[in-house]
């Protein structure tokens, strides 16, 4: 009996040892999250810091979720579009028509949620200086004002070149929109409450931060946010630990409309016009 004991005591010793070894085996990965920053500088399409502009107020909003088409780690600066280390591509298609972005297959994370995780093994080894993050959609919470009462609301925004959109919902609130809407396009519920809209800006109006347009431009229309590593992240494929990148965006003031009435409030009753929701800048960092 005590032999019997022994030898099974012994042998769930090794499959414990063996199942520690194995999770301690398990081969280095490439992990990208992202953060919502409502300090980080409000950037324009060149990169430059920007104020809101004349006749227009903005608000800093509460970020819920996200969602990237497009992840690519370029070399240097003159490393065209497509030609650096593509990570990710979201699905796609045509069910509207024309090629767009596959809404009903987006993977949406909250901040610091993990966005993509693949084996380095499957990234090129090279020194990277630039992330490209082509954003699609945003879920957030805006403050709205009608009758001089404010009310709290969430808001889905599109982001990307072009979306495919079926059925969704905010809360209670349904928008069967099954079509295709360009850049621009967002919907929006108030919070316990039935009210809910929809709308689109106009095009060329969302702000799409590159700082590096004059040697590696975007395509128009696309949301393709350009940011630099503070030290080049370099992949020489002897890792033995993850790479975690962080992609810290700027929410600063980024949900941006045309003013009516002059109180820095959004009150789309009396008539006043989203024109903006862009995010205001990428800041790539790594741990290694």
């Amino acid at each position: 009996m005590k032999k019997t004991f022994f030898i099974l005591l012994l042998a769930t010793g090794t499959l414990l040892f063996n199942a520690c070894s194995s999770g301690d085996s398990q081969e280095p990965m490439l992990i990208i999250k992202f953060k919502f920053d409502p300090n980080q500088a409000r950037l324009n399409n060149l990169g430059q810091p920007a104020v809101v502009a004349s006749g227009n107020a903005a608000q800093t909003p509460n970020f819920n979720t996200i969602s990237s088409h497009y992840i690519e780690m370029a070399p240097n600066a003159n490393t065209q579009l497509g030609q650096g280390e593509v990570l990710y591509h979201a699905p796609e298609t045509v069910t509207g028509g024309a090629n767009a972005i596959d809404f009903s297959q987006a993977k949406i994370v909250a901040q610091e949620e993990t966005f993509l995780k693949i084996p380095l093994r499957q990234v090129t080894a090279g020194s990277y200086e630039w992330m490209r993050v082509s954003l699609s959609y945003q879920n957030y919470e805006i403050s709205v004002r009608s009758a001089g009462v404010d009310y709290t609301g969430t808001l889905a925004s599109f982001v990307g070149f072009n979306t495919y959109i079926g059925t969704f919902n905010i809360g209670n609130a349904i928008f069967p929109v099954n079509a295709n809407k360009p850049q621009g396009y967002w919907a929006f519920a108030l919070n316990d409450n039935p009210y809910s809209t929809f709308g689109q800006t106009l095009a060329g109006a969302t702000t799409v931060p590159n700082p590096i347009a004059a040697t590696s431009p975007i395509p128009a229309g696309s949301c393709v946010v350009t940011g630099k590593f503070a030290n080049k992240l370099v992949i020489d494929g002897t890792e033995t630990k993850d790479v975690v990148v962080t992609l810290s965006l700027s929410i600063n003031k980024s949900f941006e409309w045309q003013e009516v009435n002059a109180d820095g409030k959004y009150e789309p009753n009396a008539g006043e016009k989203v024109v903006d929701m862009g995010l205001r800048g990428l800041i790539p960092t790594y741990t290694k």
